[in-house]
């Protein structure tokens, strides 16, 4: 029974963790990327998409608070949800083509290519 009390355990248990890591589902087409991230519980409001240097950096945060007051008791109840996602954009991706669109907990992404080739190898020599 001392071990389900440690300070470490409680602390350190998975429910106390409220970072929130999305999976992220990447599909290449002909013409485009897709990116599916699974938000759910968002506003379309609460997303902050950044493009910078070469990065597509996702965020998105919301809180949540109620207060019930009645005659003999308080509650108050609130919630605070967060993160963040940074991902390496490809040479080929136009930056300013990229459609952005939430529906039903899912983030959806499609980011344009310029159609310009990539080598898909080059080698360095060293000097």
């Amino acid at each position: 029974m001392e071990d389900f009390w440690s300070p470490d355990r409680f602390f350190n248990a998975p429910f106390l963790n409220h970072e929130l890591l999305p999976a992220v589902n990447v599909r290449e087409t002909k013409n485009h990327y897709e990116l599916e991230l699974a938000v759910p519980g968002f506003k379309k409001e609460d997303f902050k998409i950044v493009i910078e240097n070469g990065l597509m950096i996702i965020s998105a945060e919301t809180r949540d608070e109620k207060n019930e007051d009645k005659d003999n008791y308080t509650r108050k109840e609130f919630s605070y949800s967060s993160f963040s996602r940074t991902f390496n954009l490809p040479d080929d991706v136009e930056e300013d083509n990229i459609d952005a669109n939430y529906q039903n907990g899912i983030l959806s992404l499609e980011l344009k290519k310029s159609g310009k080739q990539l080598a898909s190898k080059k080698e360095i020599k060293v000097g």
